[in-house]
């Protein structure tokens, strides 16, 4: 929906196979995700598998990424967008698929209802996190560094974070959303909670 040309410097599937096939891959992933969890996973009771198909399901649908995507399109362009709406987007289409990919994974694993929570929230920042970098570094860097276009933001006026709020102010909403995620982990053993410790650093410090 960006309609950029370019993914981790490689042509996008729409600019290779056209507008139509990429959509259809893209429905087409969205099913085989069902499937897998479906067909793949052994060792844990129905129940728990019945709750990450729900979760799945609404963080992909109408009450999350669909609707962050419907709203980026709809106020792109907009010289009226304020922060709130700009948290909606990133936290609908970015976020929450962060967000539910760390919660299957609690579910899956047997954790308590706090500790799923705890990850929720983990995610939840570390996923906004993602995309807070991501428009800074849109602002930031060349093309060749980031590959994808840079300055895409700008040019098909979209709102952005440095955009509503400089680049100063920006960083340090990352740096805030790192030190929430964090601490989310710190009831956890150290140990097994470290890789997730790593990647919000990794998020924060992106060059790309």
């Amino acid at each position: 929906m960006d309609n950029d040309d370019l993914r981790r410097g490689k042509l996008t599937t729409h600019k290779v196979y056209g507008e139509s096939i990429a959509v259809l891959a893209g429905d087409a992933l969205i099913a085989l995700a069902f499937e897998h969890i479906a067909n793949a996973t052994v060792g844990v009771t129905p129940d728990r598998i019945v709750r990450i198909f729900s979760e799945l399901g609404k963080a992909i649908g109408s009450q999350g990424a669909v609707a962050g995507q419907v709203m980026d399109l709809l106020l792109t362009g907009s010289s009226d967008v304020g922060l709130e709406q700009l948290e909606y987007i990133h936290l609908h289409k970015t976020a929450l698929l962060a967000e539910v990919s760390a919660v299957m994974g609690a579910i899956l694993g047997g954790g308590s209802d706090e500790e799923i929570e705890k990850m929720r929230i983990y995610a939840r920042c570390t996923g906004l996190l993602f995309q807070v970098l991501d428009d800074i570094l849109d602002a930031t860097k060349s093309s060749e560094q980031l590959g994808k276009t840079a300055g895409k933001d700008l040019m098909t006026g979209k709102t952005t974070y440095p955009k509503l709020l400089g680049l100063e102010k920006s960083r340090e909403i990352a740096e805030k959303l790192n030190r929430e995620a964090k601490e989310q982990l710190s009831d956890f053993d150290p140990e097994k909670a470290a890789p997730l410790v790593s990647l919000a650093d990794y998020v924060l410090n992106r060059q790309n």
